[in-house]
């Protein structure tokens, strides 16, 4: 088959940037050095348009996982054009067909299935879905934010703005415009743009899947390190429209920190959560899958494939009971009720629930 045409600004752009910041920076670096302040610009508008992609681009306006004011808009919008990944409406666009048809050669725009390169970087190279440019039908509701379609129509003088003259003003500011356009300019972009990408690449390659096995996509601490929380990757496929993608209070989530700090300082509200039920049975029912698959040839399987199902069924309903239980005492707390007679219970159906859990846990080793 005939290759789709190349898009040669995207391929001119990607071998520039990338070209100059594996020659000019390290030639920069030995003959004149950075100074700490480049560094620290480096690193904080590297967090400036990571952040303003994953909080802005992805969790505000491709999945509405909360809602933000204007002020916060218009900083993700300077932000989105400082990460060079295309306006915000157009990612948003390729980014919710992503999700409707993962894994779909013919239909993902990134599709891991069609390997590394293509799902990294190659995908952008050429005119592999040439519609993608001009059909924005999916994300109509963007179409109504003002700011939006602000950065959408004046997206590349903003780019030049962000990405040359804001170095070069903080560089002139600083005494050396040179060093701080190739270090805070150029080599932070292309730092970004690789980190950012491998979302789309090593996330779902490499990593777990404790949530669904139905699509690519992996949990990978490493990668949430690299992409501002995005590496929980398996929990966001199965639910997109939680503002978290880490979920403990210990998962590096940057991204939901910021979120959750600008709804403390009332520049964001109506943050989503998938209901706490739901995700620890999207775990059970992945523990099931993978204990039945490893019994596939014992000569007991079938008798123990009977105990996993029903100790399964067992301890589904205990969980569902439990956060029932939990739900109607938080309802009761909020409404200032008396929660005396509620509590017992609540903490009785914990223990049992850490009793079924430990029954699941002995049955699931047994059969590895």
């Amino acid at each position: 088959m005939k290759k789709p045409p190349l898009i040669w600004l995207n391929l001119s752009l990607f071998i520039l940037t990338f070209g100059g910041a594996v020659t000019l920076v390290p030639w920069r670096e030995l003959t004149h050095g950075f100074d700490a302040v480049e560094w620290l610009t480096f690193v904080l508008l590297a967090f400036f348009s990571g952040l303003s992609i994953t909080g802005g681009y992805h969790r505000l306006w491709s999945h509405k996982t909360y809602k933000a004011n204007a002020a916060v808009r218009f900083f993700y919008a300077l932000g989105g054009a400082l990460a060079l990944q295309n306006s915000a409406l157009h990612w948003s666009s390729d980014h919710r067909v992503h999700h409707k048809h993962v894994d779909d050669n013919d239909k993902d725009p990134y599709s891991a299935k069609m390997g590394f390169w293509y799902s990294h970087i190659g995908w952008m190279l050429r005119e592999y879905q040439a519609h993608r440019y001009h059909d924005y039908s999916n994300v109509r509701d963007l179409q109504n934010d003002a700011i939006v379609m602000w950065q959408h129509k004046h997206y590349l003088l903003l780019t030049v703005l962000m990405n040359i003259g804001l170095p070069a003003f903080l560089g002139w500011l600083n005494g050396d415009v040179l060093s701080m356009v190739l270090l805070a300019g150029l080599a932070r972009l292309v730092v970004v743009h690789h980190c950012t990408f491998f979302i789309n690449s090593l996330a779902h390659i490499w990593g777990s899947q404790p949530y669904t096995d139905k699509n690519t996509a992996r949990d990978n601490p490493l990668l949430a390190f690299l992409t501002y929380g995005e590496g929980y990757h398996n929990f966001h496929h199965i639910f997109e429209n939680d503002y978290r993608n880490g979920i403990h209070w210990w998962d590096y989530d940057p991204t939901k920190w910021l979120i959750k700090s600008l709804s403390w300082l009332g520049m964001a509200k109506d943050l989503r959560k998938v209901p706490q039920e739901r995700i620890e049975s999207a775990k059970l029912q992945m523990q099931l899958k993978r204990s039945q698959h490893k019994l596939a040839g014992r000569k007991d399987a079938e008798e123990l494939i009977e105990k996993l199902q029903l100790e399964y069924e067992r301890l589904k309903q205990q969980l569902m009971a439990y956060y029932e239980a939990k739900k109607e005492l938080l309802e009761a707390r909020r409404a200032h009720l008396c929660v005396n007679e509620l509590l017992p219970r609540v903490a009785e159906l914990k223990a049992r629930l850490k009793l079924q859990q430990q029954n699941w846990n002995s049955l699931t080793a047994a059969c590895r």
